[in-house]
């Protein structure tokens, strides 16, 4: 499943590779066909938006044999099957161990090397989302395709892909067209039949920032965003402290002290609890992660 990849995503095949460990990895690769081509249970069309990667294998988990066998076979004609995929053409119960078996070795790959990087990944895709919806509210039809892919063109009412295997029409008229943008896909992925439903994966933007490093925190960002005082403040409350003991350490009065707790209480970033005649004051956890992004000066 990591073959033919764009070098924009080496970075993230080198981190990969160490964590696949054991996994069937000749299973995997043997599900892709001489073109690219991938069978199409393992890849539902989503009922809603961001479903999770666990209910969409439970989908492909349910696929009826027959499918199941069309699918595995497509993919790799007219030339023979992988022999990792030899059980697809046996007998319905080899069929249903097979199925279990590709759907729990995919989970496993998901969980080693995709789910890391989700987070990333996901906020490209969003962002690549909100980037297509702008070109259509702006535009329209016109605008929304014209710079998806070289190989795609909106012409009289009609989205034309070029370059693709078959030559067929869809009609999509009250259906609706489903894009799916994807870091992984280089060329367009329109439906491979003509009583398919109306979908099109297509390579989102920006891919090529996905694996970039991070860049260094910067010592003097928390401070510029909330004030010299109220980032000392927050840095040094890592623990439980009370209003003189804060400004006993950093030399002002307990009054200037309150009024930038107050401040930062108010939004979220210090919580406080009463000890005694004394009130606590803590960094929250969103406190924490703000100040864990900068180092301590």
């Amino acid at each position: 499943m990591i073959r033919a990849l764009s070098a924009r995503h080496l970075p993230w095949h080198r981190s990969v590779l160490p964590r696949l460990g054991t996994l069937d990895t000749e299973l995997l690769t043997s599900l892709v066909g001489r073109r690219h081509l991938l069978p199409d249970f393992l890849t539902p069309r989503p009922e809603r938006f961001a479903p999770a990667f666990d209910d969409e294998l439970a989908i492909a988990r349910q696929t009826s044999l027959d499918l199941v066998r069309h699918d595995l076979l497509a993919p790799h004609a007219p030339g023979p099957l992988p022999e990792a995929l030899r059980d697809a053409t046996a007998t319905d119960a080899k069929v249903v161990r097979l199925t279990a078996t590709l759907c729990e070795v995919l989970g496993r790959y998901w969980e080693r090397a995709i789910k890391p990087m989700w987070p990333q990944i996901r906020l490209t895709l969003e962002a690549d989302m909100t980037y297509r919806a702008r070109q259509l509210a702006k535009g329209g039809a016109r605008l929304l395709f014209s710079d998806v892919h070289p190989n795609l063109r909106w012409h009289d009412g009609v989205l034309h892909i070029d370059e693709v295997t078959g030559e067929h029409r869809i009609t999509a008229s009250g259906r609706g067209l489903l894009l799916i943008p994807s870091v992984f896909a280089h060329r367009l992925a329109p439906p491979i039949h003509p009583d398919d439903p109306p979908v099109l994966a297509y390579p989102s933007r920006a891919v090529a920032t996905l694996w970039a490093p991070a860049s260094p925190p910067d010592a003097t960002a928390l401070a510029s965003l909330l004030g010299a005082p109220r980032a000392t403040l927050l840095r040094i409350l890592q623990e439980p402290l009370a209003t003189t003991e804060i400004a006993r350490r950093i030399g002002v009065t307990p009054s200037a002290v309150s009024q930038h707790l107050r401040v930062l209480y108010a939004t979220g970033l210090v919580t406080r609890a009463r000890q005694g005649r004394q009130v606590l004051y803590r960094r929250s956890s969103l406190g924490d992660q703000l100040a864990h992004r900068v180092p301590v000066a």
